[in-house]
């Protein structure tokens, strides 16, 4: 799996607002000064973060951007969907399941298929939070898997095995 410059800046650049934001927007230019990306392409970024509904921009002296979300309700996954990156780990042509490159499926699709899945889940559980106080992201992951996976019995049938 290849994640582009698309996706990299767009997470790189949503950190910087969630270091340096604290209540106030933070403009373009600052962002790329401090992470070394072009201000043009941050532009082009944060069209789509803005259509996303994952910043908030403001104009005039002082403008620029914001989260819209608190940066524990923003996740990594949605960062990079919101450019438009495919996050794919298989050769297949456009969204085939069954085809890869010649038409039949390869012998190490699942494998891959498997792989990408558990990449989409690791960055759908890891929170803009998360990087900007650098947690350790994949126990942070593991726990809200575990947490979403969990469905307590309900309490009459825990006082049934207690009696």
């Amino acid at each position: 799996m290849k994640l582009s410059t698309k996706g990299r800046y767009a997470v790189m650049a949503m950190v910087d607002i969630g270091q340096n934001g604290e209540g106030r927007t933070v403009s373009l230019a600052e962002i790329a000064e401090r992470q070394d990306i072009s201000q043009e392409y941050l532009e082009q970024l944060f069209v789509k973060l803005r259509k996303a509904g994952l910043v908030l921009s403001a104009r005039g002296p002082g403008g620029g951007y914001r989260l819209a979300h608190p940066a524990g309700d923003i996740v990594i996954y949605d960062i990079i969907a919101a450019v438009d990156e495919p996050m794919k780990m298989t050769r297949c042509e456009g969204d085939a399941v069954e085809g890869c490159v010649r038409g039949e499926r390869c012998s190490t699709h699942d494998l891959w298929s498997s792989i990408g899945r558990q990449v989409n889940t690791f960055l759908a559980n890891v929170t803009l939070d998360d990087v900007v106080n650098r947690r350790n992201l994949a126990l942070e992951a593991s726990i809200r898997q575990a947490k979403a996976r969990y469905v307590p019995k309900a309490r009459n049938e825990v006082d049934a095995h207690i009696s």
